[in-house]
């Protein structure tokens, strides 16, 4: 739910009554200047699997480049590999990150519609065909694919 007012709690209303396609929109993190400059654009909605760097924050990991491990759209945050806090009982639990304190440096474009959007070409595997021994149900002609 997008809102026109100004309001800071009609603002603040919109950011919490939101649906899951606003929240993904909401989520976007901003592209490093290489990848800005490849795909002409500026952000992105964030999705596992994803590389950024950590920007702001008061832990460790500031300014290394961590993959998205969880995208926890109810409370718009995001858990990286290998970041972590302490609880009280010593135990290691991941660390909530927002979104706003990251940048995207590499991106998973196993996504269609990533890819579309960011108009990627599809690459065609051309020696893989030759490295299979026995050829798929896909490879198949339909009237041989049926048993």
């Amino acid at each position: 739910m997008s809102t026109r007012s100004i309001q800071p709690r009609r603002q603040r209303k919109a950011v919490f009554t939101a649906n899951h396609q606003e929240r993904r929109r909401r989520m976007s993190v901003a592209l490093s200047h290489e990848l800005r400059t490849k795909y002409g654009r500026r952000s992105l909605p964030v999705r596992k699997g994803d590389t950024v760097r950590v920007l702001a924050g008061s832990y460790s990991t500031v300014g290394e480049e961590r993959r998205v491990a969880r995208v926890d759209r109810e409370h718009y945050r995001l858990t990286l590999d290998n970041v972590t806090t302490k609880t009280a009982d010593a135990k290691l639990k991941p660390l909530p990150i927002r979104p706003s304190h990251l940048v995207l440096t590499k991106l998973n474009l196993s996504d269609p519609w990533r890819r579309r959007v960011l108009k990627v070409p599809e690459v065609e595997p051309e020696d893989a065909e030759a490295s299979n021994e026995k050829p798929t149900s896909a490879a198949l002609p339909k009237a041989e694919a049926k048993p």
